[in-house]
């Protein structure tokens, strides 16, 4: 366990670095989403395109997030960082799957493990508890960072979620 929350605090103090480089860049080298712009020039790594498919579920104040990492190249990626942000407080406690963390009150990061040309990452799966009992909570899943690389269609891999607390699971 030691050793996959030391990687995970390797691929966040790697993402802290990339934005400190991107900041140093000036405006225009870094992209929302954290990747680096499209034919930026500086700082390009290999170009892939990182994308996000799952669903979200609320229930009884407890959030469940589902989804598989892809990417369809034309590059593989060593790792990825996807970030989860809220509408709502998390819980003090949180039981996380590993390879991630929490970055804040209302933000958990996972690694994505490698992401082979044309392919997928490992599954991640969380279940959030929050701090109250929202009648709907605002999910927005996004690359935190993608090791460097040139991703030319951030739209799949930028998505906002509306979850109401039905336990309906809606997809992105």
């Amino acid at each position: 366990m030691a050793v996959r929350r030391g990687a995970v605090r390797g691929v966040v103090v790697a993402g802290l670095l990339a934005l400190a480089c991107a900041a140093q860049a000036g405006p225009g080298a870094w992209a929302p989403g954290g990747a680096w712009a499209a034919g930026s020039g500086r700082g390009a790594g290999p170009e892939a395109d990182v994308a996000y498919h799952g669903r979200v579920t609320l229930s009884q104040g407890r959030l469940r997030v589902w989804m598989v990492p892809e990417n369809e190249g034309p590059a593989a990626l060593a790792n990825a960082t996807v970030r989860v942000r809220l509408s709502a407080d998390l819980a003090d406690r949180q039981e996380l799957a590993d390879g991630c963390a929490r970055a804040g009150a209302r933000e958990v990061v996972c690694e994505t493990g490698p992401l082979p040309l044309h392919g997928r990452g490992r599954h991640i799966g969380l279940a959030l508890a929050l701090a109250e009992r929202p009648a709907e909570v605002l999910v927005r899943i996004d690359t935190w960072w993608n090791g460097g690389a040139t991703d030319r269609d951030l739209a799949d891999n930028d998505h906002l979620v509306l979850a109401l607390d039905t336990g309906d699971a809606y997809a992105f």
